[in-house]
């Protein structure tokens, strides 16, 4: 693999290699998984043409184009006077390469029950979210092509890896191996079976959480056979026995949201038995029929004889459970080692500064802190950086009649607010107590409705103001 990592590397087969062939029309088109202008684009034989062609494209090349390389890597198939790729072979962001199977494709016959999924938005989605702080061992816990180890090489002592499916460890192991990650351990087994009596200061997944009715042949990528979201909710709760003191987790989502319950209740109930600070974040709602042909299209079953059928029994197990959606989002948990966690549920669509990685462990300690702190009148607050403050008046009135304070970085937040908490925000530079500088202010402004410095915990929380 060595020999072939080198030449991918010259050849210049990598993430801006690649959109800078292609341009900008080709590749906006291939995200959308039209191949068309990028074929037009690398029509050329040339031999990094020739390489999109064959491991992105997923289509015959000439033999004669192929480098000696690529020839005796094993990842390709000649017939003839022709070439085909026996995987997806794909550059990543981290300047690595991941090996998975081809994403199929509108006509393409049927995914195998151990189809290995190549990386994209979700992927990429949990690679943003996970604290980038150095650790000493990392579980990358269902691995799949091995996407998360090439986030995690740079900044954990050791890596273990994890899939249900063993040709998926088969497929990370060569995408590591082309990516010069070294001393990863892959292991073969469900949930944390593999792992069972070890601890971790990192643990990481992007589990199968397709929440799908039980069938033959489930797709053990997205697909875990658990019922409902029972494996997320297994997920979340065996984790605080495999993590370390002050050890983190971060995982993707889905969960039902069922008619008459509220969402943050069953999701929040899951981390409240676990003892760990959490954070969970819905990013995305869907609703059911939306949801079924999500993961219809993601298996390229549209135009099938059995579209129908499976989108219609998919619906059918949904109303069973009074299910009026699916949510998706992050889960963040931290092993605090308190007898009081903390858990904080929210929704946020809106867009947020990345990495979150870069801020996460910020996140949670204002949550943590805003919760646990005593004595908040003797604490002196600092606003965070990058707040504003809007407000918006009639023309001429002295006062405003709305006043928001709007986050520039990080999850940027935005909170109606009243006069005191605005001048607050003004004001606060650490060098004051809060009780007494919240007492001036009221005094100045004439409110004295924010008297309580209790009162300020939640713009604590959300990463208004700092201790």
């Amino acid at each position: 693999m060595e020999r072939l990592r080198h030449h991918l590397l010259d050849t210049g087969y990598t993430i801006d290699g690649v959109r800078e062939r292609l341009g900008a029309v080709a590749a906006s088109a291939l995200a959308r998984e039209e191949l068309t202008p990028a074929l037009r684009a690398t029509a050329d034989g040339d031999p990094l043409g020739t390489l999109i062609r064959l491991w992105w494209l997923g289509v015959p090349v000439p033999a004669k184009a192929v480098a000696p390389e690529v020839l005796a890597s094993g990842l390709v198939a000649a017939d003839g006077a022709r070439v085909s790729a026996t995987v997806h072979l794909q550059p990543w962001e981290t300047g690595g390469y991941l090996v998975s199977d081809r994403k199929v494709r509108p006509g393409d016959p049927a995914l195998r029950p151990d189809h290995v999924v190549g990386a994209g938005g979700a992927s990429a989605n949990l690679a943003q979210l996970v604290s980038r702080r150095p650790v000493g061992r990392a579980l990358d816990l269902g691995t799949g092509c091995g996407v998360q180890v090439l986030h995690l090489a740079g900044r954990a002592g050791q890596i273990v890896a994890t899939d249900v499916n063993p040709r998926a460890l088969e497929l990370a192991r060569l995408s590591w191996a082309l990516s010069g990650v070294e001393g990863v351990e892959a292991r073969t087994g469900p949930m944390f079976e593999p792992v069972e009596g070890e601890l971790f200061d990192l643990v990481v997944s992007n589990p199968p959480f397709v929440v799908a009715p039980a069938r033959e042949g489930r797709l053990t990528y997205r697909e875990s056979g658990a019922e409902g979201d029972d494996f997320c909710r297994d997920l979340v709760r065996r984790t605080p026995r495999h993590l370390n003191p002050g050890g983190q987790a971060h995982f993707l989502a889905n969960w039902l949201q069922v008619e008459g319950e509220d969402w943050r209740d069953r999701v929040g109930g899951w981390l409240r038995e676990t003892g760990c600070d959490a954070w969970v974040v819905r990013r995305d709602v869907q609703d059911p029929a939306e949801y079924v042909e999500l993961w219809l299209k993601d298996a390229a079953e549209q135009g099938t004889p059995a579209y129908a059928e499976h989108y219609d029994r998919w619906l059918a197990w949904f109303e069973e459970r009074r299910v009026e959606g699916v949510g998706f989002g992050w889960i963040t948990m931290r092993n605090s080692g308190t007898l009081d966690p903390v858990v904080r549920v929210e929704h946020l669509s809106h867009q947020v500064s990345l990495p979150v990685g870069d801020y996460v462990d910020t996140v949670v300690d204002a949550i943590a802190a805003a919760h646990r702190v005593t004595g908040l009148d003797g604490a002196r607050l600092r606003t965070v950086a990058g707040l504003l403050d809007e407000r918006v008046s009639l023309p001429g009135a002295e006062d405003p009649i709305r006043i928001v304070l709007r986050q520039t970085q990080g999850l940027r937040r935005s909170r109606e607010v009243g006069t005191v908490e605005a001048a607050l925000a003004g004001v606060c530079d650490g060098e004051l107590a809060l009780g007494p500088l919240l007492n001036v202010i009221a005094e100045l402004v004439g409110d004295g409705e924010l008297l309580n410095a209790d009162a300020v915990r939640p713009l604590i929380a959300e990463g208004y103001f700092l201790l």
